[in-house]
């Protein structure tokens, strides 16, 4: 008889693109977002959270950097007949679903409605440092609005988000463009006919995507796309727009329209928009909300003008903003550079029209959740690793009544406790343990304690402080480890807490 193969062992890994999260970073992810839901919910945005999976229809086809509907994104179609083999996706962004919602409860919903949803995006991407597949975003948008106070209020509101979750007035700005200049521009270049929009429409994308690499590339690099092309240090070819030197020149003009003050960088505009209708209708918009803006206390220090900002998504139709910023890191190489952008977003008034036929102005951002963690911790606003749990140490397994009342106690006082709930035969292992924990402060006892009617309770942080280079005095003047009445127990693990600044 043959001898039955045995099936290999799944290997205990994960899928590349993608990474584990664990508690502190969930923790620290869950802190600075319900801080940023308190800056929505001030002015009045209301949450929304919807389906991880929507049609690849519905989706429609705005994924930066693909041509066809099912490609970057983690597709697969329905194998129940009674779902018509309809092609389900992972949602790439949190704009697209919101333009779903709207069209399907417009009648129920208050217009404008502003909304802000938080949750992972997937996008079936060629993975890199830094790049995963899965990741977080946290968006606002008003839809329902046409007016450039909607645009001027998001920018306002994202300048908040950022001072409020740490980041201080200096280290950042919001960058503002319109995207109807760029058409204005694209007119200009014989890259847009409004009498036919959908000629050049594949060399616009590639121009758009190329602006939009202008802080990874450089001015050389956005060039070559311009052209036949560009090559990255992989070896992977980047195909271009084939646009002549004219063209590019023009392209390129409006890149470096930035000038010191934002009156000039308008005058600017309009002088390369020359007499195309859109073009003047972008430059008119960015003048309106340059002053609303202003009216409202934000200038161009926190908030300002920049043509370079056209944002790669395709939906995009008027104003578009990014917030970078600006102060220096180092990167994994030792070389001094900008930390770079961490939310962005626009004016969509076709996106849901897709589902109405009619124009629905619409306009949002989202913030690169991963990306604004990271600036936090550069500027050192974030803890590398927060407090973990106080630990009650078993010295008896017969008495887990008693400990695990300790625990009752302690977490009724809202101080964060826990069992320890290994093998108590080895008392050294529960300290080791509440090490690899993070914990601050250890509970202990035992036979004699209980008959005594007192614990030990060991500051875990200063002991290991002391075990470094304390002397004899100050052990004795400063010791790690004290015994108390049981019936001080909270009160003690409170005061050790306190002077740990936890």
């Amino acid at each position: 008889m043959a001898k039955v193969k045995k099936q290999p062992r799944p290997k205990a890994e994960t899928p590349k693109g993608f990474r584990d999260y664990f508690g502190a970073e969930v923790t620290q992810r869950g802190d600075m977002l319900r801080q940023i839901a308190e800056v929505y919910h001030l002015y009045g945005f209301d949450a929304l959270e919807s389906s991880a999976v929507e049609t690849v229809e519905a989706l429609g086809k705005f994924l930066p950097d693909v041509d066809r509907p099912n490609e970057g994104v983690f597709a697969w179609q329905e194998a129940d007949e009674a779902a018509r083999g309809d092609w389900m996706a992972l949602r790439y962004d949190l704009t697209a679903p919101l333009a779903r919602v709207y069209a399907q409860y417009r009648n129920d919903l208050p217009t404008p409605y502003r909304r802000y949803a938080m949750g992972p995006v997937w996008r079936n991407e060629k993975p890199g440092p830094g790049r995963y597949r899965q990741f977080y975003q946290c968006d606002a948008d008003t839809v329902g609005t046409a007016s450039m106070a909607a645009d001027a209020e998001i920018c306002a509101m994202l300048s908040d988000t950022l001072e409020a979750v740490g980041i201080p007035r200096g280290d950042y700005v919001v960058r503002v463009n319109n995207r109807k200049v760029l058409n204005g521009v694209m007119e200009a270049a014989g890259l847009l006919d409004p009498a036919n929009p959908t000629a050049f429409e594949a060399e616009r994308g590639i121009v758009l995507r190329a602006i939009d690499k202008l802080d990874r590339l450089g001015l050389d690099g956005v060039r070559a796309l311009l052209g036949e092309g560009r090559k990255d240090d992989s070896g992977d070819f980047t195909k271009g727009a084939g646009l002549g030197d004219e063209q590019a020149a023009i392209v390129m003009g409006f890149m470096q329209a930035k000038r010191d003050t934002g009156s000039a960088t308008v005058a600017r505009l309009r002088e390369l928009v020359g007499g195309s209708t859109i073009g003047g209708q972008g430059v008119d918009e960015l003048e309106q909300i340059a002053d609303l803006l202003g009216a409202g206390g934000y200038g161009p220090d926190r908030i300002d003008i920049d043509p370079s900002v056209v944002r790669g998504l395709g939906y995009y139709t008027g104003p578009v903003y990014e917030a970078e910023l600006t102060f220096d890191i180092f990167d994994e190489k030792g070389r001094k550079r900008q930390f770079g952008s961490v939310s962005g977003g626009g004016r969509y008034d076709d996106l849901v029209k897709r589902f109405t036929g009619q124009e629905v102005p619409a306009t949002g951002i989202s913030i690169g959740v991963d990306r604004l963690l990271a600036a936090l911790r550069e500027k050192g606003r974030i803890g590398a690793a927060p407090s973990g749990p106080v630990v009650v140490t078993v010295m008896d397994r017969d008495r887990m009544g008693d400990y695990q009342a300790m625990v009752a106690e302690l977490r009724n006082a809202g101080i964060r406790a826990e069992v320890y709930l290994g093998n108590p035969k080895n008392f050294g292992n529960q300290l080791k343990y509440a090490d690899r924990r993070s914990s601050p402060v250890a509970v202990i006892e035992g036979g004699s304690e209980k008959e005594a009617g007192v614990v030990q309770i060991k500051d875990l942080i200063l002991g290991a402080e002391m075990a470094k280079n304390a002397t004899l005095e100050e052990w004795k003047d400063r010791p790690s480890q004290v015994e108390v009445p049981r019936g001080d127990l909270v009160a003690t693990v409170r005061q050790m807490l306190d002077r740990q600044g936890r």
